[in-house]
Protein backbone atom coordinates (compact mmCIF):
# COMPACT_ATOMS: atom_id res chain seq x y z
CA UNK A 1 0.00 0.00 0.00
CA UNK A 2 1.36 3.43 -0.93
CA UNK A 3 1.88 6.06 1.78
CA UNK A 4 -0.70 8.79 1.91
CA UNK A 5 0.34 12.25 0.79
CA UNK A 6 -1.07 15.35 2.47
CA UNK A 7 -0.29 18.81 1.26
CA UNK A 8 2.65 17.64 -0.85
CA UNK A 9 4.50 15.88 2.00
CA UNK A 10 4.99 12.28 2.81
CA UNK A 11 3.13 11.33 5.95
CA UNK A 12 5.33 8.40 6.93
CA UNK A 13 6.76 8.56 10.50
CA UNK A 14 10.32 7.87 9.25
CA UNK A 15 10.46 11.22 7.40
CA UNK A 16 9.31 13.14 10.51
CA UNK A 17 12.14 11.59 12.51
CA UNK A 18 14.69 12.47 9.83
CA UNK A 19 13.58 16.11 9.71
CA UNK A 20 13.77 16.34 13.51
CA UNK A 21 17.24 14.84 13.52
CA UNK A 22 18.42 17.38 10.93
CA UNK A 23 17.10 20.27 13.00
CA UNK A 24 18.75 18.88 16.13
CA UNK A 25 22.04 18.49 14.24
CA UNK A 26 21.86 22.12 13.03
CA UNK A 27 21.24 23.36 16.60
CA UNK A 28 24.21 21.38 17.92
CA UNK A 29 26.44 22.82 15.17
CA UNK A 30 25.33 26.38 15.97
CA UNK A 31 25.99 25.82 19.71
CA UNK A 32 29.48 24.41 19.06
CA UNK A 33 30.31 27.32 16.76
CA UNK A 34 29.10 29.79 19.39
CA UNK A 35 31.31 28.22 22.07
CA UNK A 36 34.28 28.22 19.70
CA UNK A 37 33.77 31.87 18.71
CA UNK A 38 33.43 32.91 22.36
CA UNK A 39 36.77 31.24 23.11
CA UNK A 40 38.43 32.93 20.13
CA UNK A 41 37.05 36.29 21.28
CA UNK A 42 38.50 35.80 24.77
CA UNK A 43 41.94 34.91 23.41
CA UNK A 44 41.84 37.85 21.00
CA UNK A 45 40.89 40.37 23.71
CA UNK A 46 43.69 39.04 25.95
CA UNK A 47 46.20 39.51 23.13
CA UNK A 48 44.99 43.06 22.54
CA UNK A 49 45.36 43.88 26.25
CA UNK A 50 48.89 42.42 26.36
CA UNK A 51 49.82 44.47 23.31
CA UNK A 52 48.48 47.67 24.91
CA UNK A 53 50.39 46.92 28.12
CA UNK A 54 53.64 46.53 26.15
CA UNK A 55 52.94 49.81 24.38
CA UNK A 56 52.18 51.48 27.73
CA UNK A 57 55.58 50.38 29.03
CA UNK A 58 57.35 51.62 25.85
CA UNK A 59 55.59 54.98 25.71
CA UNK A 60 55.83 55.62 29.45
CA UNK A 61 59.51 54.76 29.45
CA UNK A 62 60.11 57.06 26.46
CA UNK A 63 58.43 59.94 28.32
CA UNK A 64 60.40 59.23 31.52
CA UNK A 65 63.67 59.14 29.55
CA UNK A 66 62.73 62.38 27.76
CA UNK A 67 62.17 64.10 31.12
CA UNK A 68 65.55 62.78 32.31
CA UNK A 69 67.21 64.04 29.13
CA UNK A 70 65.58 67.46 29.52
CA UNK A 71 66.83 67.80 33.11
CA UNK A 72 70.38 66.63 32.23
CA UNK A 73 70.64 68.86 29.15
CA UNK A 74 70.82 72.03 31.24
CA UNK A 75 73.19 72.71 34.14
CA UNK A 76 70.36 74.24 36.18
CA UNK A 77 68.49 70.91 36.34
CA UNK A 78 65.12 72.45 35.58
CA UNK A 79 62.16 70.22 34.78
CA UNK A 80 59.85 70.67 31.79
CA UNK A 81 56.46 72.35 32.22
CA UNK A 82 54.66 70.42 29.48
CA UNK A 83 55.03 67.89 26.68
CA UNK A 84 55.74 70.80 24.34
CA UNK A 85 58.98 71.46 26.25
CA UNK A 86 60.02 67.86 25.56
CA UNK A 87 59.14 68.10 21.86
CA UNK A 88 61.18 71.28 21.40
CA UNK A 89 63.41 72.53 24.20
CA UNK A 90 62.60 76.27 24.69
CA UNK A 91 65.83 76.87 26.63
CA UNK A 92 67.98 76.75 23.49
CA UNK A 93 67.86 78.60 20.19
CA UNK A 94 68.40 75.49 18.07
CA UNK A 95 66.18 72.44 17.61
CA UNK A 96 66.66 70.08 20.55
CA UNK A 97 64.10 67.32 20.93
CA UNK A 98 63.88 65.07 23.96
CA UNK A 99 60.73 63.29 22.77
CA UNK A 100 59.88 62.35 19.17
CA UNK A 101 56.12 62.75 19.43
CA UNK A 102 53.46 63.37 22.08
CA UNK A 103 52.64 59.73 22.83
CA UNK A 104 49.07 59.00 23.89
CA UNK A 105 48.05 56.67 26.67
CA UNK A 106 47.53 53.35 24.84
CA UNK A 107 45.17 52.00 27.49
CA UNK A 108 42.67 54.85 27.14
CA UNK A 109 43.63 56.23 23.74
CA UNK A 110 43.70 59.70 25.29
CA UNK A 111 45.80 61.93 27.48
CA UNK A 112 48.05 60.80 30.30
CA UNK A 113 47.53 61.78 33.90
CA UNK A 114 50.43 64.10 34.73
CA UNK A 115 52.61 63.98 37.84
CA UNK A 116 53.56 67.54 38.72
CA UNK A 117 55.74 69.22 41.29
CA UNK A 118 54.74 72.05 43.62
CA UNK A 119 55.75 74.68 41.03
CA UNK A 120 54.01 72.90 38.13
CA UNK A 121 57.07 71.00 36.88
CA UNK A 122 56.37 67.85 34.89
CA UNK A 123 57.85 64.90 36.80
CA UNK A 124 56.10 62.09 34.94
CA UNK A 125 52.94 60.40 33.73
CA UNK A 126 50.65 57.49 34.41
CA UNK A 127 47.63 55.95 32.73
CA UNK A 128 44.06 56.81 33.67
CA UNK A 129 42.94 53.24 32.92
CA UNK A 130 41.33 51.45 35.86
CA UNK A 131 41.74 47.81 34.82
CA UNK A 132 44.01 45.27 36.47
CA UNK A 133 47.17 44.55 34.47
CA UNK A 134 47.69 41.07 33.05
CA UNK A 135 51.45 41.56 33.37
CA UNK A 136 52.41 40.99 37.00
CA UNK A 137 56.13 40.15 36.78
CA UNK A 138 59.17 40.06 34.48
CA UNK A 139 59.47 43.85 34.21
CA UNK A 140 62.61 45.65 33.04
CA UNK A 141 64.98 46.58 35.90
CA UNK A 142 63.78 50.21 36.04
CA UNK A 143 60.21 49.05 36.61
CA UNK A 144 60.54 46.26 39.15
CA UNK A 145 58.27 48.30 41.43
CA UNK A 146 55.38 47.47 39.03
CA UNK A 147 55.36 43.83 40.18
CA UNK A 148 51.91 42.79 41.48
CA UNK A 149 50.35 46.25 41.05
CA UNK A 150 46.54 46.08 41.00
CA UNK A 151 45.88 48.93 38.57
CA UNK A 152 47.45 50.61 35.56
CA UNK A 153 47.20 53.85 37.55
CA UNK A 154 49.93 52.47 39.82
CA UNK A 155 52.39 52.18 36.90
CA UNK A 156 54.05 55.59 37.30
CA UNK A 157 56.72 56.73 34.86
CA UNK A 158 58.43 59.57 36.69
CA UNK A 159 61.73 61.25 37.52
CA UNK A 160 62.09 63.37 40.64
CA UNK A 161 64.59 66.04 41.71
CA UNK A 162 67.84 64.41 42.73
CA UNK A 163 67.61 61.90 39.86
CA UNK A 164 65.33 59.45 41.64
CA UNK A 165 62.67 57.42 39.91
CA UNK A 166 59.27 56.66 41.33
CA UNK A 167 59.57 53.57 43.55
CA UNK A 168 56.04 52.91 44.80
Amino acid sequence: MAPSIRHGRCASPANHRQRGFGLLWALVCVAVMGIYLARVGTVWSTQVQRSREAELLRNGDAIRKAIQSYVRADASGTFPRSFDDLLGDPRVSFARRHLRQPYVDPMTGGDWELIRGAQGELYGVYSRAEGEPLKQDDFPPDYQSFVLKKSYQEWKFAVYPGGGMMRR
